[in-house]
């Protein structure tokens, strides 16, 4: 196993620690590329690291490549077998290394709305708990899946009203059956997100479609109808976001301004919070690290079902559907791929 020498600095791990577990320290990221005959990582591979990609390397990580169509392309030309942390799927629709990532972000959407809505940042200075004599703070959570959810938990602890919208019954169900009457759960439709949009303080994108791109459901028109000061955090901007005004930004400078309205769009949240992030998600990567390096991705796919779903361009075809349809690209089934 090669690690890029300092890679685990900023999450509390030493290059010592690595060499006890048995690992090779790489003196720089490229030669890890140049040397690995399977990559694994935490984000999409970045533009300058497209040069390091060739024929059956495997490149295991979040991809998110239906909001990519440069990356996706790149993959494909260069016959590269990737591997989509975020479409792995067990049969009950559960998608096992996109869940701890999701936990982290739906609980740090909130503290990052909560702090873009103090005053000297640009908010409208709501304290989301208020204090006896003054307004709680209105939190919307568009979507109540595991990133929904956890917002949800922050939220309520913080004290604020809060308005969860799915198109599940069986998610508000839930929902409601966990929180009682800490929360309100209302249909998601283009009625009820206007309404609750328009007022809220923080609206909280949280919207996951498996391996897609997230479908609009605030467009610009209603954040222009939003109150001076608000906040936007759009979870799902590594998918292409839910909101028509998102685009990515970064830890340095996460937040913009349009209409008066507060984005905070972050794509990699949970880097925020590196140690808590890094064990969370090894804790369920390793499983299939270990079996790609066991068995090859071919075999590891034909044992496994939920990995199968995971591989999303392999030897120059796209075979993920979503991701297909989201570029215009020919779907080819895996199985036709693996023979």
């Amino acid at each position: 196993m090669l690690v890029e020498t300092t890679a685990g600095e900023g999450s509390g791990l030493s290059d010592a620690q690595y060499i006890a577990a048995g690992a090779t320290l790489a003196a720089s990221a490229a030669e890890v590329w140049h040397r690995a005959d399977m990559i694994m990582k935490v984000k999409e591979p970045l533009a300058a690291e497209f040069e390091y990609f060739r024929p059956g390397l495997v490149i295991y990580t979040y991809l998110h490549l239906a909001a990519e169509p440069v990356l996706t392309r790149k993959l494909m030309e260069k016959k590269v077998r990737a591997v989509a942390y975020e479409t792995i799927q067990l049969a009950n629709g559960a998608l096992p290394l996109l869940h701890p990532m999701s936990e982290v972000a739906g609980r740090m959407a909130v503290q990052a709305g909560a702090t873009s809505l103090e005053k000297w940042r640009g908010g409208k200075g709501v304290l989301l708990g208020g204090v006896p004599g003054t307004r709680r703070g209105r939190v919307v959570i568009l979507g109540g899946g595991v990133v929904g959810r956890n917002a949800a938990r922050i939220a309520v602890g913080m004290g604020a009203q809060v308005t969860v919208l799915d198109v599940k019954a069986e998610t508000m169900d839930y929902l409601e059956d966990i929180f009682g009457g800490a929360i309100e759960t209302l249909y998601s439709n283009p009625a009820n997100i206007e309404e609750v949009v328009t007022r809220a303080d923080l609206v909280i994108g949280a919207v996951l479609v498996t391996g897609a791109k997230a479908p609009t459901l605030v467009d610009r028109t209603l954040v222009g109808k939003m109150e001076k000061g608000s906040v936007i955090v759009d979870v799902a901007v590594d998918q292409g976001g839910c909101i028509e005004t998102v685009r990515p930004t970064s830890h340095d400078h996460p937040t913009y301004e349009i209409d008066g309205v507060i984005h905070y769009c972050v794509p990699n949240m949970p880097g925020a919070v590196s140690h808590t992030s890094t064990f969370a998600l090894t804790n369920t990567t390793m499983k299939y690290a270990i079996a790609i390096a066991d068995k090859g991705v071919a075999r590891a796919a034909h044992d496994d079902a939920a990995f199968a779903l995971g591989i999303n361009c392999y030897d120059g075809a796209c075979t993920y559907e979503a991701v297909a349809q989201a570029h215009g690209l020919e779907y080819t089934p895996l199985a036709s791929v693996l023979g």
